[in-house]
């Protein structure tokens, strides 16, 4: 048992010692913790973990702002799972373009920005509908592209791909595009499924806050279940315009994530893809 999971034991036996207790991880422990955590946050005992400010991490501050600022500037994801909350749809699309708006239009104002102006007048419920309605569509479960199988009846057993199928997506650390191309492969077990149905698994795991490791990830695993197979891989390459734009500003460097599962594992299989 690694230390991280030794501290989320003891929380559990003795609740009263989260305001007084200190711990000491480094780096490494500090993202196991933060896992953990977030494993355990749908409890109210660990949602108090969370907001407790008695609970030190000497040396590391969990909501520490440079730490999380590594996070984000590093491009780090901590979790294969977007980290959606369990209330997420408890207000309507409509609802949230009203708050999102209200929000839009104080980041604008506190910007400096004449909302008055008819360019920018609109700006607000332009982009909350956009955030709600396109670029972060893909949170509602609700739009899950339904991914229809057929029987392999020409019994083809060679690889499938289909290639360049353009990705648009979102970075969860500075809410700046991502954009580019996924690869995918499977090999069929007797089932297939449209070729149509995995541009529409990837748009789909797309629009959202995203990190691109965990979308090919994503994308890997429906395909697994939708096919009832572990032989299917997946590769992106991908601009981030917080690199491309901010920071660094390098114009010039993609990103390249893959993702391989069953018989795409084995080098010669691989190569081939």
């Amino acid at each position: 048992m690694t230390r991280p999971s030794s501290f989320i034991s003891f929380f559990i036996k003795f609740p009263s010692a989260l305001s007084r207790i200190k711990i000491s991880l480094n780096k490494t422990e500090i993202f196991q913790f933060q896992n953990l955590l977030s494993k355990y946050y749908k409890t109210n005992l660990f949602r108090n973990v969370y907001i407790c400010s008695n609970l030190q991490i000497i040396g590391m501050m969990i909501n520490n702002e440079e730490h999380n600022d590594e996070i984000g500037n590093n491009h780090i994801a901590t979790n294969t799972h977007n980290p959606i909350r369990e209330d997420a749809f408890d207000i309507s699309d409509e609802e949230k373009i009203t708050r999102i708006k209200k929000d839009v239009e104080s980041i604008l104002l506190t910007l400096g920005m004449d909302l008055t102006d008819d360019s920018l007048k609109g700006t607000p419920n332009r982009v909350a509908k956009m955030f709600v309605k396109e670029i972060f569509g893909g949170l509602n479960p609700d739009k899950k592209p339904s991914a229809s199988t057929f029987d392999n009846k020409y019994k083809y057993g060679e690889m499938l791909v289909e290639k360049n199928i353009v990705v648009y997506s979102t970075c969860e650390h500075h809410l700046l595009p991502i954009y580019g191309r996924a690869h995918i492969a499977y090999i069929s077990n007797g089932t297939v499924v449209g070729l149509s149905k995995m541009n529409r698994i990837v748009e789909f795991y797309a629009k959202r806050p995203q990190v691109q490791e965990r979308l090919t990830i994503q994308i890997v695993k429906e395909l697994q279940e939708v096919l009832n197979t572990e032989d299917v891989a997946c590769v992106i390459d991908a601009k981030h315009m917080c690199v491309n734009s901010r920071g660094i500003k390098d114009i010039e460097s993609s990103t390249v994530t893959s993702e391989f599962g069953g018989k795409f594992k084995e080098e010669k299989v691989k190569r081939e893809f």
